[in-house]
Order: C-alpha cells, then structure tokens, then sequence
C-alpha cells in the first residue's frame, strides 16, 4: 500500500484565502503578547530607527510605525528605513507586515518633507470646490507616499471650521460646510486608495470648535449632541457609507453629551455607541497621540490612557516616541489582558480587525511595496505630474475678497499703476516671486519689535503700494500700524483669511491658502490679471 505524507506549511500572512477568516486564524496563532503588540503604532526620534524600536518590532512584533518630521530630513533614507523595517516585521513567524502611517494631509501639514510636493492644501480645495480637485490631491499625496513605502495616512482632515478663533485646525479644513466637506474628504481617500494608501479620517468626532490644543490641553467644546451629529459628524457619517478603512479619534471633551468630561478618544459611548453602533463604521479606530496632554492628563498616566483607549474601543494605540520595553504601558495591559478575560477579548478583537485591513490593503497588485525601490523614489519625487496638477490647483483658489467691485476695483494691480511697491512678509518665497512679479519693488522682513514697525513705516512712507503678507495674529498687529500712513494697501492672505474682517480699511486682499510656491506664483499672477481669481472664500 502506497503511504503519501502532505507536507503542512506554517500558517502566514502570505498564505491565499478570505480575509475574515484567515485574520482570525492568524490571531488565533498569537500569543497574547503578539496580539497586543498588533495593537500599538510607535514612533521614534532621529532619521535613523533606533535600537529600541528595532526591539520591539524584531522582539515584540508591535503592528506599526508612525514616521514624524523629525524622522524625514533625508527623503531616500527615510525609505531605506522603511524598507528595512518592514524587513525585520517580515521575518517573524506569523509574517505579518507593518503598518507605516504618516500626517501628509497636504498644506501646512507634511510631515515627510524632504523631495515631497508642497501642496495647496485643504482649504484651497474647498476654495475652489472641485470634487475633482481633492480626489488627485489625495491621489498624489498617496503616490509620493507609496514610493516611500508608507501605506497609511492620517488623511483628510475633515474637521469643520467652526471656530474662526482656531489655529490648530485653520486651513487643514476644507471650510466649515459640513456636507461639503464629507464630500471632499470621500474624494480625498478614494484619490488615497486609488494609489494604494490607507486613508485615516480626523478628528473624530470634530477638532474644529474650539482655539485650543490638544496637545498641550484637552479642549472643552460645549455643544450639545444634537449640534455635533448635524454638523461636525457629518463627514464621518458620510465616509463610514464610504467604507473608509480608518478613524482617528481626538482628545476633546463634550461635556453637554452623555460622555461628559471623558475624552471622546477614551470614551465608549462616542466609539462604540455613536461610531460603531450608530453610524455603522466599521474600520480600525486609532487613538491621536497618547502621550498628548489631552490625554494623559484625564487618565492619570499614559499606561492608564492606553488601557482606557482599547477599552473604549479603539483598536490602535499611537505613541510618538518608543517606550522601554518595560515600560508600564506594556507590562500594565499585558497583565490586564492575563486577569480580565474581558479586556483579553477587546484586545484580541482589536488584533483581529487590524489583520483585517492589513490582508486587504496590504496585498494584491495596487498595494504599497514593503521595501521601496529607492531608483523609483529618487525619479518620483516629486511627482512630475503632482507638480503640474498642484499649479493648476493653486491658481483655480486664488479668492478675491476685497477690491474687486467695479466702483473700488483695485485688481488687476499692473505694474504701472502700483507705482514704488513695497513687499512686506515673512516667507523667502513671497519676496521673490513678488519681485518677479513687481521688478524694483523693495522687499522688508518685518518683525513685531517697534523698532522694526517704525523702520517698516519708513519704508512704507516713500511707496505708493504696500503688499503685506499676512498669515497671523503677529502680522496682523504689524500691518494695523500702516493703516493711517494713506498708502494704497494690499494684503495677500496665506494660510488662513480670517484676520481680514479686523482690516476693513485696506484696499484690497487676495487669498491662497499655503505658503507653498505655487500658491505666491498663483496670487501674484492673478493680482497682474494673468490668470483669474476663481476661489470662493469656504467659509460661509
């Protein structure tokens, strides 16, 4: 009688099948030490990955790696880095790879620098108000990301602009139409997947109506529920219909809800009764920074903070920088997992649905490389066609939002009748384009002190036109000393165009909405009437 023997192959993160099942087949292959391990996101300081978050990749096989600017300086190295990483991740037993997330929304906030494109940003799109416009931005944000080997983005950004008071959230909006940005943030993370990067919605359930920050404090915001579900969880009801594959929830408290002084981000009634239940979402959940005061200072410790996050049902815990392995962060919940059958479970259920979207999105033709191939970076970056398409973008934002009636037109601003021109900023970029713009114009770096003021006012008394740069709350106070010296005053606005309303007096104002060059190229040409100014201010 002939005898075969089949040879068994390990269990693998490779191996082919339904996603549901083998996820749970591959939690069930864990310890519970792994499965905790898939629970946590760290970050590490310096542009190399240091020994310590080698360990618990290599050791403790932790699910992920969050890339901070400090990390990014050098773009080919940042993916040598990744690439070595996941190598590491790679050869444990189970194979699982790691998840590699960043803050690339786009504008002001980039934290992969480097050879990356510079964006016009969210508040450009919901200025020019193109579905379109924010599908290719998030398309090509994901495609410089992915040839660095990063597969997650904590992108869009879809807090509303309730607070005009706000410089935490500012421009990162698309305005402060909540449908309007539940539909730009949907076509930001199709445009994401499309290039193969896992988008993140943010700050659930809304950052955008409060002035502070949560990094240093945890907000407050007053609101009642009613207001919260028809205005700042519209997008996230939208994106859940969606399927977006995952949410960040932020360290900010309601109290006039039923969480009351609990940060929704260690809350179960905003994660499981509202998102999860209610809305129906269905995707991983991941904590803002733990190590944030939002959220430490309420829990008591970051140990304590990081229990209560998974409790709550988040089923990533992110943390800036690498703790020591002993850290209590780790050996507190270990043994919670060890004592309380019922955090064991959470754990093991958080591991589950985060092998879920890892099968799913990292797998298959469209998905990230894990080890970036640095020929293709160095050719990539930045994107050739990003660059074109972020041009077109700047200048179809430019808002107009003083000087344009017929009666007081200011705009366009030839060179002739703008006479002896005076440019007043703080950005190496807006002096030289506004020069290119306005040859033999005079540029002057300001500064708040009085006797920069007075030596700007001097300036200003032998110009006919004073173009001032303005981007804050200490610009703003500079430019309120030129109002009486009856020049003709122009503001470009950068960034954020609320501080406008305290300036009726000027002449005229035109809006972009970063500080990237192709948003100075776009505003001055459209001030020359070379190209014009279609925006509309997305904010209501």
């Amino acid at each position: 009688m002939l005898l075969c023997t089949a040879k068994i192959f390990p269990l693998s993160f490779t191996d082919t099948g339904d996603g549901p099942e083998l996820a749970a087949a591959l939690v069930e292959a864990m310890s519970d030490e792994e499965a905790l391990a898939q629970t946590f996101m760290l970050g590490w300081v310096g542009a190399e990955p240091s020994p310590l978050i080698l360990d618990w990749i290599r050791d403790r096989h932790i699910g992920g790696v969050k890339i901070f600017g400090w990390n990014t300086g050098d773009t080919l190295r940042l993916a040598e880095t990744v690439g070595s990483l996941q190598q590491v991740s790679l050869a444990g037993k189970l194979k699982v790879p790691l998840l590699v997330a960043t803050d690339q929304e786009g504008g002001w906030i980039r934290h992969v620098k480097g050879a990356t494109s510079e964006t016009p940003g969210n508040m450009a799109i919901g200025a020019s108000g193109y579905p379109r416009d924010a599908y290719l931005s998030g398309y090509y944000i994901g495609r410089e990301l992915a040839l660095l080997g990063i597969n997650m983005n904590f992108a869009p950004t879809v807090d509303i602009y309730t607070n005009l008071a706000s410089t935490v959230i500012g421009p990162r909006s698309f305005g402060n139409d909540p449908v309007r940005a539940g539909l730009l943030g949907t076509a930001f993370m199709k445009g994401q997947q499309a290039a193969g990067v896992i988008a993140t919605a943010k700050h659930y359930p809304g950052h955008g109506d409060t002035d502070l920050d949560s990094h240093g404090v945890l907000p407050r915001i007053t609101v009642p529920f009613e207001v919260l579900w028809d205005r700042e969880l519209i997008p996230y009801r939208m994106l859940a219909k969606e399927k977006i594959p995952a949410i960040m929830s932020g360290h900010l408290a309601f109290p006039n809800t039923q969480a009351a002084s609990t940060p929704a981000s260690l809350s179960s009634w905003f994660l499981r009764d509202i998102l999860r239940d209610r809305i129906g979402f269905q995707g991983l959940i991941i904590t803002d920074d733990l190590m944030m005061n939002g959220a430490t200072t309420w829990a008591g410790s970051l140990s304590q903070a990081a229990k209560q996050a998974l409790l709550s049902g988040n089923d990533i815990i992110m943390l800036s920088k690498t703790p020591n392995l002993s850290d209590p962060v780790w050996t507190n919940l270990l043994a919670s997992m060890r004592q309380e059958p019922a955090f064991r479970d959470r754990v093991r259920d958080a591991a589950r649905r985060i092998i879920v979207t890892k099968l799913e999105h990292l797998r298959g033709e469209t998905a990230v490389p894990y080890v970036p191939d640095l020929r293709k970076a160095e050719a990539g970056l930045p994107d050739p066609d990003g660059i074109r398409f972020f041009l077109d973008l700047a200048a179809r934002s430019v808002t107009i939002l003083k000087g344009e009636d017929q009666d007081q037109a200011i705009f366009p601003l030839s060179r002739e009748k703008a006479g002896r021109v005076l440019l007043a900023g703080q950005y190496l970029d807006f002096f030289s384009t506004g020069k290119s713009a306005y040859p033999g114009a005079t540029g002057y770096w300001y500064t708040p002190s009085e006797e920069a003021i007075e030596e700007l006012q001097g300036y200003a008394r032998r110009s006919d036109t004073i173009i001032f740069c303005l981007a804050d709350t200490e610009g703003l106070n500079v430019l309120k000393n030129l109002r009486w010296l009856g020049k003709r005053v122009i503001v470009f606005s950068v960034l954020s165009p609320v501080y406008l309303d305290q300036v009726p007096w000027i002449d005229g104002a035109v809006a972009v909405y970063s500080y990237a060059p192709e948003s100075f190229v776009a505003g001055f040409s459209s001030m020359l009437g070379r190209i014009p100014a279609q925006g509309r201010l997305p904010l209501q």
